[in-house]
Protein backbone atom coordinates (compact mmCIF):
# COMPACT_ATOMS: atom_id res chain seq x y z
CA UNK A 1 0.00 0.00 0.00
CA UNK A 2 1.35 3.45 -0.91
CA UNK A 3 2.10 6.06 1.70
CA UNK A 4 -0.80 8.24 0.48
CA UNK A 5 -3.23 5.35 0.80
CA UNK A 6 -1.97 4.63 4.32
CA UNK A 7 -2.49 8.27 5.36
CA UNK A 8 -5.98 8.23 3.86
CA UNK A 9 -6.84 5.03 5.73
CA UNK A 10 -5.59 6.50 9.03
CA UNK A 11 -7.59 9.68 8.39
CA UNK A 12 -10.87 7.89 7.70
CA UNK A 13 -10.32 5.58 10.67
CA UNK A 14 -9.76 8.56 12.97
CA UNK A 15 -12.87 10.30 11.66
CA UNK A 16 -14.94 7.16 12.21
CA UNK A 17 -13.68 6.72 15.78
CA UNK A 18 -14.31 10.41 16.60
CA UNK A 19 -17.81 10.26 15.18
CA UNK A 20 -18.54 7.18 17.25
CA UNK A 21 -17.40 8.86 20.45
CA UNK A 22 -19.49 11.97 19.77
CA UNK A 23 -22.56 9.86 18.97
CA UNK A 24 -22.06 7.82 22.11
CA UNK A 25 -21.81 10.92 24.33
CA UNK A 26 -24.74 12.62 22.62
CA UNK A 27 -26.97 9.58 22.94
CA UNK A 28 -26.13 9.15 26.65
CA UNK A 29 -28.77 11.56 27.94
CA UNK A 30 -28.38 13.29 31.27
CA UNK A 31 -31.11 12.50 33.74
CA UNK A 32 -32.42 15.89 34.93
CA UNK A 33 -33.63 14.34 38.17
CA UNK A 34 -30.07 13.56 39.29
CA UNK A 35 -28.30 16.80 38.34
CA UNK A 36 -27.90 19.63 40.86
CA UNK A 37 -28.77 22.29 38.28
CA UNK A 38 -31.38 22.85 35.59
CA UNK A 39 -32.24 25.65 33.19
CA UNK A 40 -35.21 27.92 33.85
CA UNK A 41 -37.62 29.04 31.11
CA UNK A 42 -35.61 32.25 30.84
CA UNK A 43 -32.49 30.23 30.09
CA UNK A 44 -30.86 30.91 33.44
CA UNK A 45 -29.30 28.19 35.59
CA UNK A 46 -31.39 27.17 38.58
CA UNK A 47 -29.75 25.16 41.36
CA UNK A 48 -31.63 22.44 43.17
CA UNK A 49 -31.42 22.47 46.95
CA UNK A 50 -31.96 19.21 48.77
CA UNK A 51 -32.72 18.80 52.47
CA UNK A 52 -29.93 16.86 54.22
CA UNK A 53 -30.87 13.43 55.50
CA UNK A 54 -31.59 13.21 59.21
CA UNK A 55 -29.47 10.38 60.65
CA UNK A 56 -31.25 7.36 62.05
CA UNK A 57 -28.92 7.40 65.05
CA UNK A 58 -27.02 10.17 66.77
CA UNK A 59 -25.27 10.74 70.08
CA UNK A 60 -23.63 13.51 72.06
CA UNK A 61 -20.78 12.71 74.44
CA UNK A 62 -21.79 9.06 74.25
CA UNK A 63 -25.39 9.83 75.25
CA UNK A 64 -27.94 8.61 72.69
CA UNK A 65 -30.20 11.19 71.06
CA UNK A 66 -33.81 9.82 71.13
CA UNK A 67 -34.22 9.80 67.35
CA UNK A 68 -37.41 7.73 67.64
CA UNK A 69 -39.23 10.86 68.84
CA UNK A 70 -40.78 13.02 66.12
CA UNK A 71 -40.14 16.28 67.99
CA UNK A 72 -36.46 15.44 68.39
CA UNK A 73 -36.08 14.47 64.73
CA UNK A 74 -37.76 17.68 63.55
CA UNK A 75 -35.60 19.90 65.77
CA UNK A 76 -32.42 18.21 64.56
CA UNK A 77 -33.74 18.40 60.98
CA UNK A 78 -34.12 22.17 61.34
CA UNK A 79 -30.56 22.69 62.57
CA UNK A 80 -29.10 20.34 59.97
CA UNK A 81 -30.93 22.16 57.18
CA UNK A 82 -30.04 25.64 58.37
CA UNK A 83 -26.39 24.93 59.11
CA UNK A 84 -25.83 22.68 56.09
CA UNK A 85 -26.45 25.59 53.73
CA UNK A 86 -24.16 28.02 55.54
CA UNK A 87 -21.43 26.85 53.18
CA UNK A 88 -18.99 29.69 53.70
CA UNK A 89 -19.28 29.52 57.47
CA UNK A 90 -18.78 25.76 57.64
CA UNK A 91 -15.87 25.71 55.19
CA UNK A 92 -14.10 28.47 57.10
CA UNK A 93 -14.75 26.63 60.38
CA UNK A 94 -13.18 23.49 58.89
CA UNK A 95 -10.11 25.54 57.94
CA UNK A 96 -9.82 27.03 61.44
CA UNK A 97 -10.30 23.55 62.92
CA UNK A 98 -6.85 22.58 61.69
CA UNK A 99 -5.32 25.28 63.89
CA UNK A 100 -7.45 25.25 67.02
CA UNK A 101 -9.11 21.84 67.43
CA UNK A 102 -5.86 20.00 68.27
CA UNK A 103 -5.36 22.41 71.18
CA UNK A 104 -8.98 22.18 72.35
CA UNK A 105 -9.02 18.37 72.04
CA UNK A 106 -5.77 18.08 74.01
CA UNK A 107 -7.13 20.15 76.89
CA UNK A 108 -10.45 18.31 76.91
CA UNK A 109 -8.54 15.01 77.23
CA UNK A 110 -6.26 16.40 79.94
CA UNK A 111 -9.32 17.43 81.95
CA UNK A 112 -11.10 14.10 81.45
CA UNK A 113 -13.85 15.65 79.32
CA UNK A 114 -15.69 14.04 76.35
CA UNK A 115 -14.29 15.02 72.97
CA UNK A 116 -17.75 16.06 71.69
CA UNK A 117 -17.65 19.14 73.92
CA UNK A 118 -15.49 20.77 71.25
CA UNK A 119 -18.69 21.23 69.22
CA UNK A 120 -20.01 23.48 72.00
CA UNK A 121 -17.06 25.76 71.30
CA UNK A 122 -17.86 25.66 67.58
CA UNK A 123 -21.53 26.45 68.24
CA UNK A 124 -20.47 29.37 70.43
CA UNK A 125 -17.84 31.04 68.26
CA UNK A 126 -17.23 29.02 65.07
CA UNK A 127 -13.61 29.00 66.37
CA UNK A 128 -13.21 32.75 65.82
CA UNK A 129 -10.81 33.94 68.51
CA UNK A 130 -12.10 37.53 68.23
CA UNK A 131 -15.80 36.64 68.39
CA UNK A 132 -17.98 38.94 70.51
CA UNK A 133 -21.66 38.54 71.36
CA UNK A 134 -24.06 41.49 71.65
CA UNK A 135 -24.12 41.01 75.45
CA UNK A 136 -20.33 40.99 75.83
CA UNK A 137 -19.43 37.28 75.77
CA UNK A 138 -16.04 36.88 74.13
CA UNK A 139 -13.79 34.64 72.10
CA UNK A 140 -13.69 30.85 71.72
CA UNK A 141 -15.94 29.76 74.59
CA UNK A 142 -17.92 33.01 74.90
CA UNK A 143 -17.39 33.55 78.59
CA UNK A 144 -18.95 36.66 80.08
CA UNK A 145 -16.63 39.14 81.79
CA UNK A 146 -18.30 38.58 85.16
CA UNK A 147 -18.36 34.76 85.01
CA UNK A 148 -14.90 34.05 83.55
CA UNK A 149 -13.00 34.70 86.83
CA UNK A 150 -15.17 32.14 88.64
CA UNK A 151 -13.56 29.48 86.42
CA UNK A 152 -9.99 30.71 86.73
CA UNK A 153 -9.75 33.32 83.96
CA UNK A 154 -7.98 36.62 84.54
CA UNK A 155 -9.96 39.44 82.96
CA UNK A 156 -8.98 43.10 83.28
CA UNK A 157 -8.07 46.03 81.05
CA UNK A 158 -4.64 44.58 80.17
CA UNK A 159 -5.21 40.81 80.26
CA UNK A 160 -8.26 38.90 79.05
CA UNK A 161 -7.70 35.15 79.17
CA UNK A 162 -11.00 34.48 77.41
CA UNK A 163 -8.85 34.99 74.29
CA UNK A 164 -6.32 32.36 75.37
CA UNK A 165 -7.61 29.13 73.83
CA UNK A 166 -5.74 26.88 76.28
CA UNK A 167 -6.88 28.65 79.45
CA UNK A 168 -10.40 29.27 78.15
CA UNK A 169 -10.79 25.56 77.34
CA UNK A 170 -9.60 24.64 80.84
CA UNK A 171 -12.15 27.08 82.26
CA UNK A 172 -14.93 25.56 80.14
CA UNK A 173 -13.95 22.11 81.44
CA UNK A 174 -14.40 23.34 85.02
CA UNK A 175 -17.86 24.54 84.10
CA UNK A 176 -18.86 21.29 82.39
CA UNK A 177 -17.61 19.14 85.28
CA UNK A 178 -19.67 21.15 87.77
CA UNK A 179 -22.75 21.16 85.53
CA UNK A 180 -22.49 17.41 84.84
CA UNK A 181 -22.24 16.65 88.54
CA UNK A 182 -25.28 18.82 89.16
CA UNK A 183 -27.57 17.64 86.35
CA UNK A 184 -26.34 14.12 85.67
CA UNK A 185 -25.72 14.26 81.90
CA UNK A 186 -23.46 15.97 79.40
CA UNK A 187 -26.49 16.96 77.33
CA UNK A 188 -27.97 18.87 80.25
CA UNK A 189 -24.56 20.38 81.02
CA UNK A 190 -24.27 21.61 77.44
CA UNK A 191 -27.78 23.09 77.54
CA UNK A 192 -26.95 24.90 80.76
CA UNK A 193 -23.92 26.43 79.06
CA UNK A 194 -26.44 28.44 77.06
CA UNK A 195 -29.03 29.30 79.70
CA UNK A 196 -26.89 29.07 82.82
CA UNK A 197 -27.04 26.49 85.60
CA UNK A 198 -29.61 28.59 87.40
CA UNK A 199 -31.78 28.83 84.28
CA UNK A 200 -31.61 25.10 83.66
CA UNK A 201 -32.36 24.28 87.30
CA UNK A 202 -35.39 26.59 87.30
CA UNK A 203 -36.94 24.87 84.28
CA UNK A 204 -35.97 21.37 85.46
CA UNK A 205 -37.56 21.89 88.85
CA UNK A 206 -40.74 23.41 87.44
CA UNK A 207 -41.15 20.77 84.71
CA UNK A 208 -40.07 17.85 86.88
CA UNK A 209 -37.19 16.47 84.79
CA UNK A 210 -33.44 16.90 84.17
CA UNK A 211 -33.76 15.37 80.68
CA UNK A 212 -33.11 18.10 78.12
CA UNK A 213 -35.24 16.34 75.51
CA UNK A 214 -38.26 16.42 77.85
CA UNK A 215 -37.98 20.11 78.67
CA UNK A 216 -39.07 23.31 76.96
CA UNK A 217 -36.91 26.43 77.20
CA UNK A 218 -36.75 29.85 75.58
CA UNK A 219 -36.09 29.46 71.85
CA UNK A 220 -32.32 29.90 71.97
CA UNK A 221 -31.86 27.04 74.45
CA UNK A 222 -34.52 24.94 72.69
CA UNK A 223 -32.32 24.99 69.60
CA UNK A 224 -28.91 25.02 71.27
CA UNK A 225 -28.11 21.34 71.82
CA UNK A 226 -29.62 20.41 68.44
CA UNK A 227 -27.33 22.98 66.80
CA UNK A 228 -24.36 21.35 68.53
CA UNK A 229 -25.42 17.87 67.37
CA UNK A 230 -26.02 19.15 63.82
CA UNK A 231 -22.53 20.71 63.76
CA UNK A 232 -21.08 17.40 64.92
CA UNK A 233 -22.85 15.64 62.03
CA UNK A 234 -21.73 18.19 59.44
CA UNK A 235 -18.14 18.75 60.52
CA UNK A 236 -17.27 15.16 61.41
CA UNK A 237 -18.58 13.99 57.98
CA UNK A 238 -17.98 17.04 55.78
CA UNK A 239 -17.72 15.28 52.41
CA UNK A 240 -21.03 13.53 53.06
CA UNK A 241 -22.63 16.97 53.13
CA UNK A 242 -20.68 18.39 50.19
CA UNK A 243 -18.14 20.33 52.29
CA UNK A 244 -14.82 19.63 50.59
CA UNK A 245 -11.63 20.60 52.40
CA UNK A 246 -8.32 19.21 51.19
CA UNK A 247 -5.49 18.59 53.63
CA UNK A 248 -3.56 21.67 52.51
CA UNK A 249 -6.66 23.87 52.90
CA UNK A 250 -6.63 23.64 56.71
CA UNK A 251 -4.83 26.36 58.63
CA UNK A 252 -1.87 24.83 60.43
CA UNK A 253 -1.12 25.27 64.14
CA UNK A 254 1.17 28.23 64.83
CA UNK A 255 4.76 27.32 65.65
CA UNK A 256 5.95 29.31 68.63
CA UNK A 257 8.53 29.69 71.36
CA UNK A 258 7.53 30.70 74.89
CA UNK A 259 9.03 33.58 76.86
CA UNK A 260 8.24 33.70 80.59
CA UNK A 261 7.79 37.25 81.85
CA UNK A 262 8.02 38.20 85.53
CA UNK A 263 8.49 41.97 85.20
CA UNK A 264 6.23 44.73 83.90
CA UNK A 265 6.53 45.47 80.17
CA UNK A 266 5.85 49.19 79.65
CA UNK A 267 5.80 48.98 75.86
CA UNK A 268 4.71 45.75 74.17
CA UNK A 269 5.63 47.00 70.70
CA UNK A 270 9.23 47.55 71.81
CA UNK A 271 9.19 44.20 73.64
CA UNK A 272 8.19 42.51 70.37
CA UNK A 273 11.00 44.22 68.44
CA UNK A 274 13.52 43.33 71.14
CA UNK A 275 12.48 39.68 70.77
CA UNK A 276 12.83 39.46 67.01
CA UNK A 277 9.23 40.02 65.93
CA UNK A 278 6.72 42.87 65.69
CA UNK A 279 3.64 44.06 67.56
CA UNK A 280 1.25 42.62 64.97
CA UNK A 281 2.67 39.11 65.37
CA UNK A 282 2.75 39.51 69.16
CA UNK A 283 -1.00 40.24 69.13
CA UNK A 284 -1.81 37.42 66.71
CA UNK A 285 0.03 34.89 68.90
CA UNK A 286 -1.26 36.41 72.16
CA UNK A 287 -4.74 37.88 71.61
CA UNK A 288 -5.23 37.88 75.41
CA UNK A 289 -2.91 40.91 75.62
CA UNK A 290 -5.45 43.74 75.42
CA UNK A 291 -3.35 46.88 75.97
CA UNK A 292 -0.04 48.39 74.86
CA UNK A 293 1.60 47.38 78.14
CA UNK A 294 1.58 44.46 80.57
CA UNK A 295 1.68 45.08 84.30
CA UNK A 296 3.19 42.15 86.21
CA UNK A 297 2.54 42.06 89.94
CA UNK A 298 5.15 40.75 92.35
CA UNK A 299 5.21 36.95 92.30
CA UNK A 300 3.15 36.77 89.08
CA UNK A 301 4.41 35.42 85.75
CA UNK A 302 2.98 35.31 82.23
CA UNK A 303 3.91 33.06 79.33
CA UNK A 304 4.06 34.93 76.04
CA UNK A 305 4.18 33.06 72.75
CA UNK A 306 6.44 34.39 69.98
CA UNK A 307 6.96 33.12 66.40
CA UNK A 308 9.73 30.58 66.07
Amino acid sequence: MSIKLKYAAYLFTGIAIGAGVVFSVASNKINPETTPIEMSQEGRPQYKWYAPRVPAHADFCGEAVPMDRWDVREKLDRELTVNNYLHGTQLYTLKLAGRYLPIIEEHLRANGMPDDLKYVCIAESALHQNAWSPVGAASFWQFMKDTGPAYGLEINSEVDERFNVEKATDAACKYFRTAHDRFGSWTAAAASYNCGMGGFSKQAEFQGSNNYYDLIFPEETNRYVFRIIALKQLLSNPKKYGLIIEDNDEYKPLNYRTVTVDKTIPNLAQFALDNGTNYKMLKIYNPWLREHKLTVRAGKTYEIQLPQ
